[in-house]
């Protein structure tokens, strides 16, 4: 059901993801020319879902440059749907209103994109530190709505329309509002976006 890479990208042969008491860890390490580098795992070509509801349970890291995900993607022609329901940024800093001064994330974001460049609504959760304990995300996606939720309750609804089949990505890479790894980023699998589950349901 599951690559462990993106299309356009090969796989890394540094083993950093592994299925261990039934949970999927994901974690920071240098590859062996010493470079951080992003994992992906998704079902692109073999599992793909329009509208329903997806959830995962999860823990995520901590550190400079991290930047977990949990999103519905497809590349349609030069068409690049997308639904982030859960991206965080623990390596922004308090001063960025993601993460606290000790670099764990405090808020995520879930975002709605209905091409590469075209933006359907986006917004930022304040949360307690997510790599504390697990946490449920979720989307519900309805031909006319986009409904997220954090632990159960709703934080976000857009009304936007987007048809498209999409498969699920989980991924940890580097970047972004988070910044760039650094020596001070805990690598090794304590560390780990651990995710507990993913579930998808699709509508009677």
């Amino acid at each position: 059901m599951w690559n462990d890479h993106i299309w356009y990208e090969g796989s890394n042969a540094t083993k950093n993801y592994t299925v261990e008491n039934g949970a999927l860890k994901i974690w920071p390490q240098r590859d062996a020319s010493g470079q951080f580098f992003n994992r992906t795992i998704d079902t692109d070509g073999k599992y793909y879902q329009t509208y329903g509801y997806f959830e995962i349970e999860a823990k995520l890291p901590i550190g400079k440059g991290t930047w977990p995900a949990f999103w519905l993607f497809n590349h349609i022609g030069d068409r690049r749907p997308e639904i982030d329901i859960m991206e965080a940024y623990a390596g922004g800093g308090p001063n960025s209103g993601w993460s606290d001064a000790n670099l764990h994330p405090t808020a995520y974001a879930p975002t709605i994109w209905l091409d590469a460049s075209r933006l359907g609504g986006t917004k930022t959760i304040q949360t307690p530190d997510l790599s504390a304990a697990f946490h449920k995300y979720a989307l519900k996606w309805e031909p006319n709505k986009m409904t997220f939720y954090f632990d159960g309750k709703e934080v976000y609804s857009a009304n936007v329309s987007m048809g498209d089949p999409m498969y699920i990505m989980l991924d940890l890479w580097y970047g972004s509002a988070s910044g760039q790894p650094d020596n001070t980023t805990p690598t090794g699998k304590t560390n780990s976006y651990e995710v507990n589950y993913v579930r998808a349901w699709k509508f009677k």
